[in-house]
C-alpha cells in the first residue's frame, strides 16, 4: 500500500530559533531516513519544500483568478516535506512516522489509492 507521510513545520522560524546542534542532527536524520527507506525499497519518491513564506496562491474568485502571497493555512507552519513509500502495511508506514515526528511536532499520514473512487 502506498502512503504519503507529511512532515509540518517552518523552516524560517527553525532557522530562527533552534539549537544548531540540533538542526545539524535533524538534516542528519533526514539524509539516513532517506538511505534506509531508499535501501529497504519502500521509497517510491520524496521532496523537501521551500519554506511556507515563499508560497503563492492562486484562487478562483467571483472576479477571477486572483495569486496571493503565504501557504494556504493561516499558520506560520506548513508543509516541509514529504516522502510517499509503498509498505506493506499502514502498521509500517505508522512506525516510519514515529521516527519523523521527532523533528516535526505533527507527522500527517495519508493513503493512496490506486485511483479515483467510482462512481
Amino acid at each position: 500500500m502506498k502512503y504519503m507521510i507529511m512532515m509540518f513545520g517552518s523552516a524560517e522560524g527553525m532557522m530562527e530559533t533552534a539549537d544548531p546542534a540540533w538542526i545539524k542532527e535533524m538534516v542528519g536524520f533526514m539524509i539516513q531516513i532517506d538511505k534506509d527507506l531508499t535501501e529497504s525499497g519502500e521509497l517510491v519518491f520524496n521532496a523537501g519544500l521551500a519554506d511556507g513564506s515563499t508560497a503563492k496562491l492562486v484562487k478562483q474568485t467571483s472576479d477571477g483568478v486572483i495569486t496571493t502571497d503565504g501557504p494556504y493555512a493561516e499558520s506560520k507552519e506548513s508543509l516541509v516535506g514529504y516522502w510517499v513509500v509503498d509498505v506493506a502495511s499502514e502498521e509500517r508506514a505508522v512506525e516510519i512516522c514515529s521516527s519523523i515526528v521527532k523533528y516535526s511536532q505533527v507527522v500527517e499520514l495519508r493513503a493512496i489509492p490506486d485511483g479515483p473512487p467510482e462512481v
